[in-house]
């Protein structure tokens, strides 16, 4: 017995029309496509993301350093040179704090960020849905996490 899948006109109208949208983008939510890449012996869409700068160098007090590029730091845990919005560049330390944190008698540099309830805590305590500008330390954290 077989049986018969009925669908109307429109119905199938509609379903053409959201498999030519997927088509059109076949990459996921925050990543667009640039061309076709050859991977495992296939034609695949070659995805990027939208945000993805271009690492550039820069001059901060007389030595060149790379622009976004999150590193260790001196002051706190991490640090990265930025361009503010005035287009200076700046040091951004985030994380927790090295020296100020020893000083209290605190265990430094450790976070658990691989623990869903303190990540998703993390994230609503420090509004990582809209984290502010690149010269700012949310920002950074939120990326972090």
């Amino acid at each position: 017995m077989i049986n018969k899948l009925m669908v109307t006109e429109s119905q199938l109208v509609r379903l053409l029309e959201s498999i030519k949208e997927e088509d059109k983008n076949p990459c996921w939510d925050g990543y667009e496509m640039i061309g076709m890449k050859e991977k495992d012996g296939k034609e695949v869409p070659n995805c990027v993301p939208l945000e993805e700068e271009i690492l550039q160098e820069a001059e901060y007090q007389g030595r060149k350093v790379t622009l976004n590029k999150p590193m260790a730091g001196d002051v706190k845990k991490s640090k990265v040179y930025v361009k503010n919005d005035k287009g200076n560049v700046v040091k951004v330390n985030f994380g927790h704090g090295g020296t100020s944190a020893k000083k209290k008698g605190e265990k430094t540099m450790r976070i658990k960020k691989s623990n869903p309830e303190r990540r998703k805590s993390f994230r609503a305590r420090h509004n990582c849905d809209n984290p502010g500008p690149k010269w700012k330390a949310r920002y950074w954290s939120c990326k972090a996490w």
